[in-house]
């Protein structure tokens, strides 16, 4: 017997007499990648599972709609033995407080995904943290808000996504100061090691929401590529240190920008940018001179 997997037929090899010519597919119904390598193969049933979900999407949901599989309506005897099942269904999958506590907590997370316009990788890294925190019991007795917004700090920070502890106090309606605590607590009893932020990926943030060309992100990128070389952004806060550079690009490039102007772009204050402005001149040698003069830097 031979089978042909594109035409889904079975028939003879000898004489070609087909057995059968509606093959049911058993493959995958979609393909996984895995690290090491081989053919691990997923399961057809369902979509793959998400940590962002309380049930991982294993659940299953009864259909509201009130009707038999042939389409025919329920007998009124039928309906009510129906929604007992359904009540009873959405009762059981929330029925342990770690189970009401992740429906509530990932409720939130996706609606601070829309609010940050994050990836769903970062919002997967989120869950996968806010989950290891519950599992050690670091959910009691604080609040949920907190600690599932230092969670999503902490995968942005893992993910190398710039965002910072305000646009996300910001989102959640929380205060900065709870969500910093609830960061140092993960970071100490998870044990993360957590890379260090680079100023290069603030650039395009800030550029972005006033318009600044890419010539001036390009010569500010070049800047802060010097300052790393030099050490001299080592425990400098990289939000600053970004629009310190792309003031000085607009500088450079004649382009009409205040530190008040990049200042509130970045979310720092304008003493902050006057201050990096101040040590990368120093470092690199930048003449910078008026804005009325508008005249050429140099980095030597």
């Amino acid at each position: 017997m031979v089978t042909d997997s594109i035409t889904g037929e079975r028939f003879c090899g000898k004489c070609g007499y087909v057995i059968s010519d509606t093959i049911q597919d058993s493959g995958p119904e979609w393909r996984s990648f895995p690290k090491e390598g081989g053919s691990a193969d997923p399961t057809r049933t369902g979509g793959p599972t998400s940590l962002a979900m309380h049930d991982r999407g294993l659940a299953t949901i009864i259909d509201p709609i009130n009707r038999d599989s042939s389409g025919r309506p329920l007998t009124s005897a039928m309906k009510n033995t129906v929604e007992r099942l359904r009540t009873w269904d959405s009762r059981s999958k929330v029925n342990a407080p770690t189970d009401r506590n992740l429906r509530q907590a990932l409720g939130e997370l996706s609606r601070l995904k829309d609010k940050l316009s994050l990836s769903s990788s970062v919002i997967e890294k989120a869950a996968y943290i806010y989950r290891k925190a519950l599992e050690k019991g670091l959910v009691k007795g604080r609040s949920i808000s907190p600690l599932l917004a230092a969670s999503l700090y902490t995968a942005c920070r893992d993910a190398e996504t710039p965002r910072t502890l305000k646009d996300i106090a910001d989102a959640g309606n929380l205060k900065k100061k709870d969500i910093a605590k609830c960061y140092r607590i993960l970071h100490r009893e998870l044990g993360l090691k957590m890379p260090v932020v680079d100023p290069i990926q603030c650039v395009a943030r800030i550029a972005s929401s006033l318009g600044i060309t890419e010539k001036t992100k390009r010569y500010a990128v070049k800047v802060l590529k010097v300052a790393q070389d030099h050490e001299e952004s080592a425990g400098k806060d990289p939000m600053g240190l970004a629009a310190a550079a792309l003031y000085l690009s607009c500088v450079k490039n004649s382009d009409d920008r205040t530190q008040r102007d990049i200042a509130e772009a970045a979310n720092v204050t304008e003493v902050t940018v006057r201050n990096r402005c101040k040590s990368l001149r120093l470092d690199q040698k930048i003449d910078c001179g008026s804005r009325d003069k508008k005249s050429n830097i140099s980095i030597t």
